[in-house]
């Protein structure tokens, strides 16, 4: 049988069997330091797809970055069919100044595709499409919530074949929700040239926490299985279904003040449940924030203090009882062995 061909990419050749880390440069900072974008590719010897994964499209999402380490220091990859491309860091500048942002305050997942002569978010968001997004065949992209918030452990997809939406139940997140694809963003440009992505939310920027990263790095790991790029021995597996959500809203705050929260990502409510309420410095008033549906809270604000109009919880519509669904996901999950039990994040 052939040997097969070099896995090409910045110039690089990658030989099947092998592993590197390629730097594909970026730009130079003003005092003169080179700026690269790492790609770590692993090429198995057998065919099969090319996956890519990213994480700190957003700089302050850090969690991705620790779901792909653990993801590239897993036994199964040793065995891969196909390619894997890691990229743990996409946005250099924002993850070295704890930003979401790039350095003239551009958001990098809305520039996409980008351009080669643009500013500097679409020419690395360019770079991004046409080393990485162009020779992959699926996607798996890691997020966290903005700062000051916290999400819970869940895939966002727009699938564009039934394939897709079950590579997105595979992954063994709580919760999957369809999301429409917004102009600008990674997911919307890669579908324009046929990758479709799966966008995994969980936690909050700037912080760790082990619940997302296992659920993360299990996920991808469940993913590759999926399509066939490793085997299934020591993967670990959900018995519970997901919660499938077809829309979810914001929850605002209806004045500034104090908040005081009564419930947690992960927990159900019923209609016109409160969930938290505003009170002013002095005590004097209070007003009650409400559940505008029957569902699931995704994500919340960690902040106390708000502001009229800031979103206080996100909440997913949802018919199921989600405390039952919930209560036997996270069974699962504690009976998951943790990718580093040396460790303490």
């Amino acid at each position: 049988m052939m040997a097969r061909a070099p896995f090409e990419i910045g110039g690089e050749k990658i030989a099947a069997g092998s592993r590197r880390t390629v730097d594909l440069p970026v730009s130079v900072l003003s005092d003169h330091t080179p700026v690269t974008m790492s790609v770590h590719v692993v090429h198995g010897r057998r065919p099969g797809p090319v996956l890519f994964v990213s994480a700190a499209v957003h700089g302050d999402e850090v969690i991705g970055v620790e779901i792909a380490r653990r993801v590239l220091r897993a036994p199964q990859i040793d065995t891969l069919r196909g390619t894997l491309l890691v990229v743990p860091i996409v946005n250099t500048f924002g993850f070295l100044n704890n930003s979401r942002y790039m350095p003239d305050r551009r958001d990098l997942n809305r520039v996409f595709p980008g351009s080669e002569r643009g500013s500097l978010a679409s020419r690395l968001a360019h770079l991004f499409m046409t080393e990485v997004v162009q020779r992959s065949d699926f996607g798996i992209d890691l997020h966290s919530a903005a700062i000051h918030r916290t999400n819970m452990p869940q895939i966002r997809v727009s699938a564009s074949s039934d394939e897709t939406l079950e590579r997105a139940e595979a992954f063994g997140a709580p919760v999957v929700i369809r999301a429409k694809l917004r102009e600008g963003s990674l997911r919307a440009a890669a579908r324009e040239v046929g990758c479709d992505i799966l966008l995994y939310e969980a936690g909050e920027a700037l912080r760790f926490d082990e619940m997302s990263a296992r659920v993360g790095a299990s996920g991808v790991l469940r993913v590759m299985h999926r399509m066939e790029m490793i085997g299934g021995k020591g993967l670990p597996r959900r018995r519970a279904a997901p919660i499938h959500a077809g829309s979810s809203s914001w929850v605002r705050a209806p004045a500034g003040g104090l908040l005081r929260s009564f419930k947690e990502v992960g927990e159900g409510v019923e209609e016109g449940a409160v969930m938290a309420v505003v009170t002013d410095p002095f005590g004097e008033a209070e007003i009650e924030i409400r559940a505008p549906s029957t569902g699931i809270i995704l994500g919340r604000a960690m902040m106390p203090v708000v502001n009229e109009g800031d979103a206080v919880y996100h909440v997913a519509m949802t018919s199921i009882d989600p405390e039952r669904r919930m209560a036997r996901l996270a069974a699962d999950l504690e009976a998951e062995p943790m990718f580093d039990e040396d460790e303490i994040l």
